[in-house]
């Protein structure tokens, strides 16, 4: 069933970026705010008060599972038994290991990509947020054309890192966003107004970029939520994101107390309506992006069924130290191969210890190397 346009005045309009500053996003090191309003996507509100926002989410330390890389050394002078010999010698950073990635069944075997397929031809690095906040992303941190302009950098950075694959330029809006309080509709969510979805299409059209809408369902369901969001995922340049972090209807927990989680019948779901999309619609397939650093994020990941119309991408989504997004990455990604891979970066978050954001040469030493990159 199709969801009525939301039409807002420019009073909740208002209420709704206010309450933006208070809604998770994603955002890890999300600040304390100040006297906060919580604005139900209907645009009632309640009283005015100080609320404590939840504890920001952690992602999980996994053990150190490869010795440091010292460096690679040259085989061209050497063949057969040798050069395997001095081969097995070399040291890998956890997730760069390409034998440790074969065992675990990459690549993986699926059918070849349909006409107009974006993976795994090009790579997409996509800038991730909000319009209405400044936390919780790039998108939304910067003006609109600072913003594009930075997009282009990191786009160019990965074409001189990689030039054989050609780089497909991305804005990842959150367009439902958690909350840290109930609402009218007592889901711990707000749909975003489609005139601010319209908005960040018209940017990524500008910027010949495609869109994500990504859903943080809170309390709610998403097979409740997705239909209303079919005007825009119709298009043929408009791609999925789902974020189990914010999944949270099992434990009833509130968003951002406890990491949340989606089994693979729920990665099953969103796939199958988006299959069923592209043959309504006769569109190219879609990308369906699954955040994920946790063991939990995504329980059954191997019972995920794969569709021509459809390409998963499972998306590492953790923040800290380059050696434990490392890990992350080996652990909740190659280990349980689906499709294809991405890897989120954190201006803030990575770095605010004083560890380097990692680079594009860095993360193609990755194994599979990921062809979806999100930058927060």
């Amino acid at each position: 069933m199709k969801h009525p346009r939301i039409a807002l005045s420019s009073a909740s309009m208002l209420l709704t970026i206010l309450a933006i500053s208070l809604s998770l996003g994603g955002c890890k090191d999300r600040p304390a705010s100040k006297t906060p309003v919580i604005v139900d996507r209907s645009g009632s509100t309640t009283s005015k008060k100080e609320v404590t926002p939840p504890p920001p989410a952690k992602t999980s330390a996994a053990p150190k599972l490869a010795a440091t890389r010292k460096g690679d050394k040259a085989f061209g002078n050497l063949t057969g038994a040798a050069a395997k010999n001095a081969a097995s010698k070399v040291k890998y950073l956890a997730g760069e290991d390409p034998e440790y990635a074969k065992k675990c069944g990459w690549p993986v075997s699926c059918l070849a990509p349909l006409p107009g397929a974006i993976l795994p031809q090009k790579r997409i690095v996509a800038y991730y947020g909000n319009p209405l906040s400044k936390r919780m992303g790039a998108l939304g941190e910067f003006q609109k054309d600072e913003m594009l302009r930075r997009l282009k950098v990191e786009v160019a950075r990965w074409e001189a890192a990689d030039p054989s694959v050609p780089v497909q330029p991305a804005l990842h809006l959150i367009a439902v966003v958690a909350q840290g309080e109930p609402g009218k509709s007592g889901k711990y969510r707000m749909i975003m107004p489609d005139a601010t979805i319209n908005q960040v299409y018209g940017w990524a059209k500008e910027a010949k970029a495609i869109l994500f809408v990504d859903i943080q369902t809170g309390h709610d369901d998403i097979r409740a939520i997705l239909p209303r969001l079919e005007w825009v995922l119709k298009n043929p340049d408009v791609h999925l994101g789902m974020d189990p972090e914010f999944n949270l209807i099992k434990s009833g927990a509130k968003p951002g107390t406890r990491i949340g989680t989606y089994d693979a019948a729920d990665v099953n779901y969103a796939a199958g309506y988006l299959a069923e999309l592209v043959q309504k619609y006769n569109l190219p397939p879609k990308v369906l992006t699954v955040h994920r650093f946790t063991r939990n994020g995504v329980t059954n990941a191997r019972s995920i069924v794969l569709r021509p119309e459809v390409q998963i991408v499972m998306h590492m989504d953790g923040w800290g130290a380059p050696w434990l997004k490392r890990d992350s990455y080996q652990d909740y990604v190659v280990t349980e191969p689906v499709q294809f891979t991405g890897f989120k970066l954190f201006y803030h978050n990575d770095t605010k210890k004083g560890d380097p954001l990692l680079t594009p040469p860095e993360l193609l030493k990755l194994n599979p190397k990921p062809l979806y990159i999100q930058y927060q």
